[in-house]
């Protein structure tokens, strides 16, 4: 039986503490921190009184709109034939597309609707005024969190991680999350680094009927997963690279969410080096490899310690500890080598 995720009862708004969450390294359910928020009101209300809470804050930009035939019963994902995505996705105004999901509300089998990371205050100007987690600013040099809002009917979001942490703040409808976490990758069967349903790889199981025979390991993944069932209101906060497979499971739900990473915002995306060492890594002998996940281990993993903390100051180099000037540099010299 898969688990759940730890649950924390609280309806007192502002009881974050990122560090404290961020120690944990494991995720939790905060109840009903966002009970109180006007959008879970007009949720109560209905879809009716939700969308017209939300067409309110409309800021006139066109958003991207995936629409899906309703045959994919709601998981955005790739064609059976893999020749591409299930949907598709169109620049179309915000109020428009809601009266589009509001004409299939009652449909047996409607298509598939989704606004999908849609940044709050480019887009829905206004709307976080009284709709917003009491999240602490960050450290300096770090970036503050972004705030996205997600839309839809009853969709499905493949299994996937996302290279942020997560703070999941379920407002109209129901959600699922069945989370898994990082070691848990090869059991997941990651499909291609691209095309993607949504910008981050997915794993090509399907979650409601996994086919444990094409995919055996699937198997291990499910004994180490968690779920959260989540209600209007509540919060599931996860670590980022956390895989997690999302189920909106209302007629008309709604969404938003905090991404921010626990770094100094001049640190590159480490993608960028996953990318890198396919180029450099991945194809040279074993032994060899070997050799250099061992010169990881001394200047990467160990947090760079060991490799600088024998050196005099004037002597360390690209090995002391980066500031915004230093990852220029370095960044610099990269680009220089990539370029030759």
């Amino acid at each position: 039986m898969v688990r759940a995720v730890r649950s924390i009862d609280t309806a007192r708004p502002g009881n974050l503490s990122l560090p404290e969450l961020l120690e944990a390294n494991e995720p939790v359910v905060l109840r009903g921190i966002a009970s109180h928020w006007p959008l879970v009101a007009a949720g109560r209300a209905g879809p009716a009184a939700t969308i017209a809470y939300l067409k309110q804050f409309d800021g006139g930009r066109p958003i991207v709109g995936y629409t899906g035939d309703p045959a994919i019963g709601g998981r955005f994902f790739y064609r059976d034939d893999g020749s591409g995505l299930n949907f598709d996705a169109a620049r179309v105004g915000l109020s428009d597309y809601l009266d589009r999901i509001a004409a299939h509300l009652d449909d047996a089998e409607p298509p598939a609707f989704y606004i999908g990371s849609t940044d709050l205050d480019t887009y829905l100007p206004g709307l976080r005024r009284d709709n917003d987690l009491a999240v602490p600013p960050p450290p300096p040099g770090h970036a503050a969190p972004l705030a996205s809002i997600w839309i839809g009917n009853r969709t499905i979001a493949a299994t996937h991680y996302d290279l942020s942490n997560n703070l999941a703040v379920c407002l109209v409808g129901q959600r699922r999350f069945t989370l898994f976490p990082p070691d848990q990758v090869a059991n997941l069967y990651p499909g291609p680094l691209e095309p993607t349903p949504g910008g981050q790889v997915v794993s090509m199981v399907d979650l409601r009927t996994p086919d444990l025979d094409r995919y055996p390991r699937f198997a291990k993944a499910l004994a180490n997963a968690q779920v959260a069932e989540l209600e209007p209101g509540d919060v599931l906060f996860y670590p980022a690279l956390w895989w997690h497979n999302v189920e909106a499971l209302g007629r008309f739900n709604v969404m938003i969410n905090y991404w921010w990473n626990d770094a100094p915002a001049f640190a590159d995306s480490p993608m960028t080096t996953l990318l890198h060492a396919m180029l450099s890594l991945r194809e040279r002998p074993a032994a060899e490899r070997a050799a250099w996940a061992a010169m990881f281990d001394h200047y990467i993993w160990s947090g760079g310690d060991d490799a600088r903390d024998h050196l005099p100051p004037e002597m360390q180099g690209d090995l002391a500890p980066l500031d915004p000037t230093a990852a220029r540099r370095l960044r610099a010299k990269l680009l220089q080598r990539l370029n030759r």
